[in-house]
């Protein structure tokens, strides 16, 4: 795949970016990466079919994975020296990562001040989302596919909807607000469970995501023909609810939202593939095993942490950071013929 094979989108320039190569990271195509998805850990406790298989994967060698130590120093890199501005983290499933809290607390205490949120199934969150808030994180995202348990044993692999109920609950006490649940529809398994979320999410006062299916299984199972799309979603929640698209201006944000019964509460939907938004992309990607992945699909990543222990000085690691944010194409390429799919799966990349 190369960059001239793909349509060149229009572009938003951050204000005060730099010129490439230099300040902040900043492609080709002039965006500005100020958006930092963190994976803490490639395992998960549970077996979503869209992303593994039921007997799991090939775990990272523990001596691959990042320490806390060297993800808090990539971190504050980022945020000290290339115009960082929000950090999430993510998984595999962040919330096995032991040292997660701790993690959090040295993140929030950087300056500038990073927004720093979690995605996370929330099995066990119910435990812990008291000691996240006085970490300082801001706040939480969900996945949850449905409230079905049946569905959700099937879709899992695992009978824990209560736990991931209980988490949601546990985090808007806490103040992790808002609290954002991201749901993604399979044709033929999940998709009459569209209206129940919503509904499920209004009662609560959550904020529902949909999410279109990414080719990011670890079985390549995926086809574009059986995915459940954006309008497909509208669809089936506009025979329940009056949708009104929301005139809030979306910036860089990646879902679409519409005005739910005519708001306040709104419902969104990421079309990351029909209705891609690569060309006001601001994130960058750090994955579990220090590795820089600047886009979602990229088919190439750029080591930090063979550098980093190897004795690399901040401004070293940096310059390796922007470097890497430069090589970046104007768009994941989902509908060029020669889209390859990446190696890795979604649960090593981190969302």
């Amino acid at each position: 795949m190369t960059s001239a094979s793909l349509p060149d989108p229009t572009v938003r320039r951050a204000a005060g970016a730099g010129t490439a190569g230099s300040g902040g990271l900043v492609d080709r195509y002039g965006r500005t990466a100020t958006d930092l998805r963190v994976s803490l850990t490639d395992r998960c406790n549970l077996r979503c079919t869209y992303c593994m298989p039921p007997e799991g994967l090939d775990w990272l060698p523990k001596v691959e994975v990042l320490t806390d130590e060297e993800i808090i120093r990539l971190v504050r890199i980022g945020v000290e020296q290339l115009g960082i501005r929000e950090v999430r983290f993510t998984g595999g499933e962040p919330l096995l990562r032991p040292g997660l809290v701790g993690i959090v607390a040295a993140v929030t205490a950087l300056r500038p001040r990073p927004e720093v949120s979690l995605t996370t199934n929330a099995i066990g969150l119910a435990r812990v989302a008291p000691a996240l808030a006085a970490s300082g994180l801001d706040r939480i995202n969900v996945s949850l596919d449905t409230v079905d348990r049946d569905r959700f044993k099937q879709l899992t692999h695992r009978d824990r909807l209560d736990d991931v109920v209980a988490g949601l609950a546990a985090a808007q006490s806490a103040g992790l607000t808002p609290v954002k649940v991201n749901a993604v529809l399979l044709r033929g398994i999940n998709e009459a469970d569209a209206v129940p979320l919503l509904d499920f999410c209004l009662e609560r006062g959550y904020q529902l995501r949909f999410i279109e299916q990414m080719p990011l299984d670890a079985h390549h199972a995926w086809t574009r023909g059986e995915m459940v799309t954006a309008e497909d979603i509208l669809e089936r929640l506009s025979a329940a609810h009056a949708l009104t698209p929301d005139t809030e201006a979306r910036g860089s944000a990646p879902a679409e939202r519409w005005l739910v019964d005519g708001g306040p509460a709104t419902v969104g939907v990421i079309a990351s593939v029909t209705r891609s938004f690569c060309g006001s992309c601001d994130r960058t990607r750090l994955t579990a095993d220090g590795q820089i992945r600047n886009c979602l699909f990229a088919r190439e990543e750029s080591d930090l942490r063979t550098a980093l222990r190897e004795g690399a000085t901040d401004q070293e690691i940096a310059d390796r950071w922007r470097i890497a944010t430069l090589g970046k194409l104007p768009g994941h390429g989902i509908d060029d013929p020669s889209f390859l799919q990446p190696n890795r799966p979604m649960s090593a990349i981190g969302g």
